[in-house]
């Protein structure tokens, strides 16, 4: 057993020295002769880098207000709307629906059973359930009817610094 340990500390050591022989044979002409080519060469200018302008972060604060990409709308007020000057509630707690924009929702069904008659409104989390009187969209609509193709409701929009007016939309039944 002591034999075959030093047979293989010998052929180890003959082996590093074979590859230590080989190493001073060949010696290191070709690395030598590329950096004397290199040394021989011009050297070139680097360009200094670009100026960049630091980055300057935006917050877009208005998203309750109208999109820029819809067509605005021109609210012309008659006397009787001047006069009649519908608000909304400002006491009323806010419902769920109410903090999204109304063109995100769609109508997608209908459901009833002994307690009423329900809506089901698609919007960007999922399908709703609304019933007459619910509030949806961001301009205080309230739903005034629903049936099996529409459902009808009434928003409260601003038409100027000290005016509201009542507006009527209807939501067509969405087919897949």
């Amino acid at each position: 057993m002591k034999q075959l340990s030093l047979l293989i500390v010998a052929t180890a050591l003959g082996g590093l020295a074979g590859c230590s022989q080989v190493g001073h044979q060949h010696g290191y002409q070709d690395i030598d002769a590329f950096m004397a080519q290199a040394k021989n060469e011009p050297s070139g200018n680097i360009d200094p880098l670009p100026q960049f302008r630091p980055y300057e972060a935006f917050t877009y604060q208005v998203t309750a207000l109208r999109s820029p990409f819809e067509q605005p709308v021109k609210i012309i007020l008659t006397t009787e709307q001047k006069k009649r000057n519908v608000k909304p509630d400002t006491r009323r707690v806010k419902q769920y629906l109410e903090q999204f924009d109304i063109s995100t929702f769609s109508l997608v069904g209908s459901i009833s059973n002994d307690e009423g008659f329900w809506g089901l409104v698609l919007g960007s989390d999922g399908v709703h359930r609304v019933r007459v009187g619910d509030y949806l969209g961001r301009d205080h609509g309230r739903i005034t009817s629903i049936d099996d193709q529409q459902l009808h409701l009434v928003e409260i929009v601003s038409a100027g610094p000290r005016y509201w007016i009542e507006r009527s939309r209807v939501m067509h039944l969405k087919g897949y």
